[in-house]
């Protein structure tokens, strides 16, 4: 049984909760929450029992499918709770003998001290994304998790999504063939147009590793990785197209208000080992509605192209539903990968991986090196910005640029 200790109690947490859930109602039963860990006590107590003496913390979006949007998940909905420990301080909660394993669901600026907290006590980590606030610390954290031998995952759910996987199948296995062009945008569909982003002003503030690139740069790497292979290079451009954001009440009256200078709008140029290129964009700014390509990401190969969940191929004048094919098609190996447990949550699909690789004894699918990789991308956008030119992952991975990085590493002290 691996007990798990979620330091971080911020509204991502229901999501999180409810993926546990869901991993329970399918029939694995390997784990336990077994602590939770909030700067305030209440923060988690509101997470314990449904009907407690605690409020829980209310959804802060309405955003169709954003997870930010789900509320009113309980550990007494899935297990029981005569034995869940709270705590205040995440050190003393790592270093307990209740907890095996840790969930590290704080802020960007607080995953390498959590992080390297829970390796120096030898428990499994799974960290959300991006994998800590600068490469620097992340890779400090990848290179002290493998020496510890203990399993480490960043938790990328974009990659999880059955959509995605199909995308993937469509190029690997499927129709599609070899990838050549990719486009991914998204504007004010998000926190538009002025909005302080999920009411966390720390994504607003370059320092603390804040800005779009980072918070939604490390999801569409992911899938770009996935589906077109290693990402070379990237060319882009950042903007504060809103210098001062605004948190409002139900009637438009303003009750917060912060200045920025994390970016807020990112256009970016890419190209892969194998010569696939591509853009992606992003804002959480744009006022009237929103704008997104086709029917979502885009991909053309060989034999054609998929967008969101419409193929259409070569020889085929109409198109048709990639999730139809992705049934007829594929092998029933490929969907039990892609559904483990007939699961369709990406939370649980995630948790699920991480978990079976403690058991294991390996690494999941998402590893640190992964989560690193996928920041190594997300900072070649602001790193660029701030360069004026191209420039190489790798030459970001392995700190040659790191421009863009250096107040951030000095104000945390990460040397």
């Amino acid at each position: 049984m691996i007990r798990i200790g979620i330091v971080g109690c911020g509204r991502i947490l229901a999501a999180h909760l409810r993926g546990y859930r869901l991993l329970r109602a399918a029939g694995y039963d390997g784990f336990r929450i077994s602590a939770l860990c909030a700067r305030r006590s209440g923060d988690a107590l509101g997470y314990v029992q449904r009907g407690g003496d605690h409020p829980q913390r209310r959804a802060v979006s309405d955003i169709p499918g954003d997870p930010l949007g789900v509320g009113e998940e309980y550990l007494s909905d899935f297990q029981d709770v005569s034995e869940v420990r709270v705590f205040t301080d995440y050190r003393e909660m790592i270093a307990s003998a209740s907890v095996d394993a840790v969930n590290d669901f704080t802020t960007h600026g607080m995953h390498h001290l959590v992080g390297a907290e829970a390796i120096r006590h030898g428990k499994h980590l799974l960290s959300q994304k991006p994998l800590a606030v600068t490469i620097k610390a992340s890779r400090r954290l990848v290179e002290q998790a493998a020496k510890a031998g203990i399993t480490f995952g960043v938790f990328e759910n974009a990659r999880q999504r059955l959509l995605a996987r199909q995308w993937r199948w469509a190029f690997a296995k499927g129709p599609l063939g070899f990838p050549k062009m990719a486009l991914l945008g998204n504007v004010g569909t998000w926190w538009a147009p002025d909005r302080i982003v999920a009411e966390t002003p720390w994504r607003h503030r370059m320092v603390e590793g804040g800005g779009i690139s980072l918070d939604l740069g490390v999801h569409q790497f992911d899938m770009v990785r996935q589906v077109c292979g290693e990402v070379r290079s990237v060319t882009a451009r950042t903007a504060v197209t809103e210098p001062t954001r605004f948190t409002r009440d139900a009637a438009g009256a303003v009750i917060d208000q912060i200045a920025c200078d994390a970016d807020d709008t990112f256009y970016a140029s890419f190209e892969t080992e194998g010569g696939c290129t591509g853009t992606l964009f992003g804002s959480w700014s744009g006022a009237g509605t929103n704008t997104v390509l086709g029917n979502g990401p885009t991909f053309y190969g060989d034999g054609g192209r998929v967008s969101g969940d419409q193929i259409h191929l070569r020889d085929r004048s109409e198109g048709g539903a990639l999730g139809e094919l992705y049934e007829r098609e594929a092998d029933a190996e490929t969907k039990e990968r892609d559904r483990p447990l007939g699961l369709t949550n990406e939370f649980a699909i995630a948790q699920l991986d991480w978990l079976r690789a403690i058991e294991a004894g390996c690494q999941p699918e998402t590893s640190g090196e992964e989560g690193l990789i996928d920041l190594a991308c997300a900072y070649a956008i602001v790193e660029s910005a701030r360069a004026g030119r191209e420039v190489l992952v790798d030459d970001v991975l392995n700190e040659r640029i790191d421009a863009y990085q250096r107040p951030i590493n000095e104000y945390f002290g990460i040397d």
